[in-house]
């Protein structure tokens, strides 16, 4: 006969099995709901994150790209100021040039004013004066130096204003090398994305570098930069203007004092032109009188002589009548006649002595005279030379140089030390 088999442990009732089975149930159901609850609450989150994140990088790329305008503008406001600030400093550089030239150009007159001066004090004697033409001459040197001073204050403001427009452009320059670089970094940024190969976490990337700056003093930065770019070409524009107007003045000033020198040194040739002609008119005069007068002692020598033999004749006459004899030795009209005679050649031999003292006296005071005379004609002849020269010498003020071929050796002299003499001479005159 066959046994039963039955399973050794706990029983459960019937009514614990349908609350187990309930409860499996409501469990499942349950977790359901919640899984329900939690992938719903995921779709919602992945929407909201994905919409956000989307935004966010949308908002953020816009940001860049405005950034990148901004920095953009910035550094085409910095071309273009780095362009304005190249043609001042070029256009700056050609006036300082032009002011050189125009200093250097000043030697020339100084050259020829000091060798005027110096012919000058090679004159002679009473013509050693201080007339006009030297007054004339002493003033263009004082006119050329006060120029030179003036131009080379202009150069060297040029000079000082062309380093500081160096120095604006350098920190124009470095700020718009800074903004392209920062253009570089900003569009690689918005060029990445998620796709990209380059991207990676980053250690602290959230951190504030040190030196960061404020928008506000990154958007100053550029502004003073800007400003005092805009600030010395204003400076270098006013002294352009200055320096060509003071090139403009000192040459003006220079052919007015250039005119006017020659102007004297002409009418004090005129005067010694004139004064020349007259002395040798009266040279030439001196010289007839002279030999009028050496005609007239050789006839008065001549008449002394012949009255001499007159008076000789007379008291040979008188002399021989003494040995006439007896009642014969008479004073009769003859003998009062050769007595009378006598008497009237002996005046007449010592007026005519006198009148040879005299006409000597005067041929010699007219020899001295025109010797005088002749030396006179040899300082005006010499200082009309120098005259002369000294204005052949000024040819050169407005006969282009390659023209113009001196007529003498240039002096070898230091300038410094004739300015100095000149100085002193005038010291000395005044």
């Amino acid at each position: 006969m066959a046994t039963l088999s039955v399973k050794s442990g706990q029983r459960y009732t019937l009514r614990d099995w349908h609350t187990s089975h309930e409860l499996l149930v409501t469990n499942a159901e349950r977790q359901r709901f919640a899984s329900h609850q939690i992938r719903q609450e995921g779709r919602a989150l992945r929407n909201e994150t994905n919409n956000q994140t989307k935004w966010d990088e949308h908002d953020n790329c816009t940001n860049l790209n405005e950034r990148i305008e901004c920095v953009n503008r910035w550094k085409e406001t910095l071309d273009k100021y780095l362009t304005d600030i190249d043609t001042e400093i070029n256009a700056l550089t050609q006036m300082k040039e032009q002011a050189e030239r125009a200093l250097q150009a000043k030697n020339l007159p100084l050259d020829v004013a000091i060798e005027n001066i110096t012919l000058q004090e090679s004159r002679r004697a009473i013509d050693v004066v201080k007339d006009p033409a030297e007054d004339e001459l002493y003033k263009e040197v004082e006119v050329i130096d006060s120029t030179k001073k003036a131009l080379q204050q202009k150069v060297s403001e040029a000079f000082e204003q062309l380093c500081l427009l160096q120095e604006a452009r350098q920190q124009l320059n470095f700020d718009h090398r800074a903004k392209m670089e920062a253009l570089d970094i900003d569009r690689t940024c918005v060029s990445l994305n998620t796709n990209s190969p380059s991207i990676s976490y980053k250690v602290n990337p959230t951190r504030v570098p040190i030196g960061s700056l404020s928008p506000e003093q990154w958007d100053q930065y550029s502004q003073y930069n800007r400003d005092r770019a805009e600030a010395e070409m204003k400076v270098a524009s006013e002294l352009r203007e200055t320096t060509a107007l003071t090139v403009a003045q000192t040459d003006n000033e220079l052919e007015a004092q250039r005119v006017a020198t020659e102007f004297a040194l002409r009418k004090h040739i005129h005067d010694l032109e004139r004064a020349l002609n007259e002395l040798k008119w009266q040279e030439k005069n001196t010289l007839e009188e002279i030999a009028e007068m050496r005609g007239d002692i050789r006839r008065l020598k001549e008449d002394l002589r012949n009255k001499v033999w007159n008076l000789k004749l007379a008291h040979t006459r008188l002399e021989t009548r003494t040995y006439r004899p007896n009642m014969e030795f008479c004073h009769d009209q003859a003998q009062q006649g050769l007595t009378d005679e006598v008497h009237q050649l002996e005046g007449t031999i010592a007026t005519l002595k006198q009148k040879l003292l005299q006409s000597q006296d005067a041929l010699d005071a007219l020899n001295k005279h025109l010797y005088r005379n002749q030396v006179d004609i040899k300082i005006k002849s010499n200082s009309l030379f120098l005259d002369n020269k000294c204005i052949d010498g000024r040819c050169k003020l407005t006969v282009p140089a390659e023209k113009f071929v001196p007529e003498v050796d240039t002096f070898n002299r230091t300038t410094n030390r004739t300015l100095s003499a000149l100085k002193s001479r005038q010291l000395e005159l005044a």
